[in-house]
């Protein structure tokens, strides 16, 4: 089940997917209530987590932690 940007932890890691574009990714630190700057796990890029959702949420979109157990 897809969690709400509520639910986003600092230090946890999540997988986002939104117009089939799909990003791993570790937050870093909570700018604002829903917004945080965010490390790319694929690509070590650091950018706001806003930027994968300005354009919209589309049919497809998913987001949940990555767990590591």
């Amino acid at each position: 089940m897809t969690m709400s940007f509520d639910n986003i932890r600092v230090g946890k890691k999540y997988y986002l997917c939104n117009y089939g574009e799909e990003s791993r990714f570790e937050v870093l630190e909570a700018l604002s209530d829903e917004n945080y700057r965010v490390k790319d796990l694929t690509s070590l890029d650091i950018y706001e987590l806003h930027d994968l959702v300005k354009y919209g949420i589309s049919d497809d979109f998913e987001i949940e932690e990555i767990n590591h157990d």
